[in-house]
């Protein structure tokens, strides 16, 4: 996530942090290496202008001259002034009124409005403990409906049916009606998109917003589309009284310039980011943890929540139990592990939330998402008691569980070593504490950062 800007930022004020003094003239040239660096990011330009004016501003005056570390106290700057930019703190849904709170998505057609409002729901219902009904107004789309009843089933939200002969308003307000009789909490309401903003789409979705009266209206936006999201975003504001904004695709994108720009253009907090296809895959936005992750300092908060909320705590427990009794760290274990790793969104969603970590997160992009999946099928080919002793798989057992599994031998050794390298950094845990699996950790990296399975 916007890697290529946190690389140029991370290395222009790498050269500064350390100066003992700072002046106009050194401060001007980094700022001049930051500005073009988030103009290659797609960031707007009013925003950037706005940003290294006031970096400077602060940087010139009595806040940097009486540090005992004036480098860091302007890397501080930098940080605190992205933090600014976009927005302060997380701003969470407003659910504060009569039940159904109605919330309706509005956006440009392939945004990802129907699978966000499927990732939404499905964090009402998981975390907020909300019951949740959504419907789709969209009646232009003939896949859409089907598309969300999909997704409604999946994320155990209530699909409250549509027709395409209806009118987006009449199916509205029938939804309304229908999440009353329910007793939802919460009426999630889908829109039909538009390849371009026209004013039909816009007549159209203002006459939906007057008649249902939505506590939230969210915009859902795609963040790879860089500035021209923060000036649609604009457009919809304008159109719309928008309550916030959801970024999409935000995984893919390297450059970041949507998160800079969306606030201050649009004045809207983004309150979510979509950070992957699958339903579960939907984060609030943190300003100062995005501009933690932008200036290479890692987000350890969120990996912390992260794993709250996706580590099987009872797989982990037995795990960790089994390990301090010295018991063997066998190839089930192996294969525990490597599940709850990818529900963190694999190595490089957990090497990019790591301070210092993301250039072998970067490294790790190169990897086969397919890894997991072939580890997996290969010890899941396996005999229990093969994956209790793994020593006994040779010549023939491989040939059989590689055949099984769809993978090649070599693949297999692999896989072999590298649960015997994982085997030993357990040894080291069950007497060494953290210092020490940190360092084993560090000890059985293939050399150069590579990863197996490219």
């Amino acid at each position: 996530m916007f890697q290529s800007l946190s690389d140029r930022l991370s290395a222009t004020l790498k050269s500064i942090s350390g100066k003992a003094k700072l002046s106009e003239d050194n401060i001007q040239g980094t700022l001049r290496e930051v500005r073009m660096a988030l103009l290659e990011a797609d960031v707007a330009l009013p925003v950037v202008k706005t940003f290294t004016e006031a970096v400077k501003q602060r940087a010139l005056g009595q806040e940097v001259a009486q540090a005992l570390s004036p480098g860091q106290a302007f890397l501080k700057i930098v940080q605190s002034e992205l933090e600014s930019t976009m927005g302060s703190a997380n701003e969470s849904l407003n659910l504060a009124t009569q039940p159904p709170a109605i919330i309706l998505m509005a956006g440009l057609q392939g945004a990802g409005k129907t699978t966000s409002v499927a990732k939404l729901a499905r964090r009402l219902i998981e975390r907020e403990k909300k019951s949740v009904s959504v419907v789709s107004a969209d009646v232009y789309r003939p896949a859409a409906i089907k598309q969300l009843e999909t997704l409604a089933q999946e994320v155990g939200a209530r699909f409250i049916p549509s027709d395409m002969n209806e009118s987006p308003v009449e199916i509205a307000k029938r939804a309304v009606q229908t999440a009353k009789t329910q007793f939802s909490d919460v009426l999630l309401v889908d829109t039909a998109g538009r390849l371009a903003i026209d004013a039909e789409m816009m007549a159209e979705i203002k006459d939906l917003h007057a008649a249902i009266d939505p506590i939230e209206t969210l915009f859902v936006v795609d963040a790879m589309t860089g500035q021209d999201a923060a000036n649609t975003a604009k457009a919809f504001g304008d159109a719309l009284p928008l309550t916030g904004v959801i970024l999409t695709k935000v995984d893919a994108d390297v450059r970041g310039g949507a998160a800079l720009s969306v606030r201050s253009i649009t004045g809207k907090p983004i309150k979510f980011l979509g950070v992957g296809e699958k339903t579960q895959a939907l984060d609030p936005f943190h300003p100062d943890r995005i501009a933690s992750r932008i200036l290479g300092m890692g987000d350890v908060l969120s990996l912390i929540e992260e794993a709250e909320q996706k580590v099987d705590k009872a797989k982990a427990e037995r795990i960790a139990k089994k390990v301090k009794a010295g018991k063997r760290f066998d190839l089930e274990d192996f294969r525990d592990q490597l599940q709850q790793m990818n529900n963190m969104g694999g190595v490089t969603g957990m090497l990019d939330k790591l301070p210092g970590m993301g250039g072998m997160a970067q490294a790790a992009q190169g990897m086969d998402p397919k890894m997991f999946v072939r580890m997996e099928a290969m010890i899941n080919s396996m005999t229990p008691k093969e994956r209790r002793n793994p020593d006994l798989i040779a010549g023939s057992r491989k040939r059989r569980i590689t055949l099984g599994s769809g993978t090649q031998v070599q693949d297999l050794n692999r896989l072999l070593k590298q649960h015997k390298q994982m085997q030993k950094m357990m040894k080291k845990m069950k007497g060494g504490g953290l210092e020490r699996m940190m360092r084993g950790m560090a000890g059985n990296m293939p050399k150069g950062g590579g990863f197996p399975f490219r």
